[in-house]
């Protein structure tokens, strides 16, 4: 019997609209910046779509589009420029960035008070305390697909392969959060056999970056993977999950791409507007 499918593209639409309702309420416009270094194809079609994101919400996108020889106190300085910028809610520098650009000072010079990506040291300082402030966006769409779908957390066994600090980091901590209340494992490329730890979770998160790599033998029948690897092949974009082969183990089960994709760009816009509202002292 294969397993549910959670699709992203149709809970990123749900999250959209509740943004764009949001925003259409305010009495002022959010704007979103973006900093785009360099001219990878990639990177360019990702801000492209979170511009776009931004655009159907509501909010204004304010682009940067900065050529690979620009040096890392120029890019700092633009950055402050917008830090002190009252027209500027959210800023985003696309990560990773060229050459030998420094994408962590870059980030931390981000005032976290626009921080939308939620990966300044100050915002995950926050997660880690259990205070409110601004998540990482994968993560989070990780966590807002697991309500949409009422998959339960609270008493599970939550085992995350990949402990980056933009996914499997952040993530073990919400799963563990007081309301989440999951019992979590974070495994990775040096755990002892790696089937027996996942085969033991009812939510498997796969966050390594490497292709196929959760087989049929990783998964507990019934439980819930969600694949959060984006990996180009030859064949194209494909998750750290052997879809096909899981599809008949696991109980639900995220695409890859359409899973947790979707849900990254939709949090970004829920965190832009989170941001604006915390400044402004709304709600």
């Amino acid at each position: 019997m294969s397993a549910r499918i959670l699709d992203g593209t149709e809970v990123a639409a749900v999250v959209k609209e509740e943004v764009s309702k949001a925003v259409a309420d305010l009495a002022y416009q959010p704007g979103l910046a973006t900093i785009l270094v360099g001219d990878d194809p990639a990177s360019h079609s990702y801000v492209r779509g979170k511009r776009r994101d931004a655009g159907q919400v509501g909010i204004r996108s304010i682009h940067h589009e900065l050529p690979d020889s620009i040096d890392q106190i120029e890019l700092t300085a633009l950055i402050e420029s917008l830090n002190a910028d009252d027209d500027v809610d959210g800023i985003l520098v696309q990560l990773p960035l060229p050459g030998d650009l420094n994408g962590e000072s870059a980030v931390e010079t981000i005032d976290p008070a626009k921080d939308v990506d939620g990966l300044h040291p100050f915002s995950l300082g926050k997660l880690m305390l259990g205070q409110p402030g601004l998540r990482p966006c994968t993560p989070s769409g990780v966590m807002r697909l697991l309500d949409h779908y009422d998959i339960g957390t609270a008493g599970s066994r939550a085992v995350i392969v990949g402990r980056s600090y933009l996914v499997g980091r952040p993530l073990a901590m919400l799963l563990l959060e007081r309301g989440a209340d999951s019992t979590v494992t974070v495994a990775h490329s040096r755990t002892v056999d790696l089937p027996a730890v996942t085969s033991e979770a009812d939510i498997l998160v796969a966050a390594a970056g490497s292709p196929g790599l959760i087989k049929a033998e990783h998964v507990r029948p019934g439980a819930t993977v969600i694949d959060v690897g984006v990996n180009r092949t030859d064949d194209g974009l494909v998750g750290d999950v052997d879809f096909g082969a899981v599809v008949e183990v696991a109980g639900a089960i995220t695409p890859a791409p359409g899973g947790v994709g979707p849900m990254t760009r939709a949090m970004l816009l829920a965190n832009t507007l989170r941001a604006a509202e915390a400044r402004r002292g709304v709600g």
